[in-house]
């Protein structure tokens, strides 16, 4: 990474708004209403990626057999709580220091493009000159491919881009593209195994776009 990159690229879920936290304390209320508990280093697996984790698995058969039904309502139930979240604290300044000081800044993300869109207009984030989504690529995190080609569509070299991550699978993928990555841990990421020489920000935005560059 160059010492001063020329681009953030920041993950969303979990990072910029902690729909994380959200969907696992949902999860975990329908296992314990059927008498089994939910792992949280189970359920970590499948941070920042898609089928590293089934959660139907460690249900009841007849949970199971009524899928579609129970899934529609679980599903509700957690857009309905994403929607009353704000950003996590000192994201939005972040961003508007970022963009204020020249950064570029794009966003890398497993999820799709409608679901990231939609938090986005919510929110009014309009910082992001590119995105790249799980609809644009062959292989989500912890592949590279999400964060090579954020870095292609602003035309900079990953090592001119710094990445800003919560999970394990996220940042992985982030070093894995050549890229250095700063972690902002949240409640279900931060006993995650990250190594050591990933620089990790307990008090997440607190100190600002210097805290994310290091300075």
């Amino acid at each position: 990474m160059s010492p001063k990159p020329t681009a953030l690229i920041f993950d969303f879920d979990g990072t910029l708004l902690d729909t994380e936290t959200r969907e696992f304390h949902h999860w975990q209320e329908l296992y314990r209403q059927h008498g089994r508990e939910l792992q949280l280093h189970e359920w970590q697996r499948g941070i920042g990626t898609w089928d590293a984790f089934d959660p139907w698995a460690g249900l009841p058969e007849h949970v199971q057999a009524d899928r579609a039904q129970v899934h529609a309502g679980l599903h509700e139930r957690i857009v309905r709580d994403i929607a009353e979240q704000d950003l996590r604290p000192g994201a939005r300044a972040v961003l508007d220091e970022a963009r204020q000081s020249g950064h570029r800044l794009a966003l890398a993300t497993s999820s799709d493009r409608a679901w990231v869109t939609r938090w986005l207009t919510q929110h009014g984030l309009d910082h992001f000159e590119v995105m790249a989504t799980r609809d644009d690529v062959a292989r989500v995190k912890p592949d590279p491919e999400l964060y090579l080609l954020a870095a292609r569509r602003l035309g900079l070299r990953p090592e001119d881009c710094l990445a800003v991550e919560d999970s394990l699978n996220g940042a992985t993928a982030a070093v894995a593209a050549g890229m250095g990555v700063v972690v902002v841990p949240n409640d279900v990421t931060r006993t995650q195994p990250f190594p050591p020489e990933w620089r990790r920000l307990e008090d997440g935005y607190a100190s600002g776009l210097a805290g994310l560059l290091g300075g």
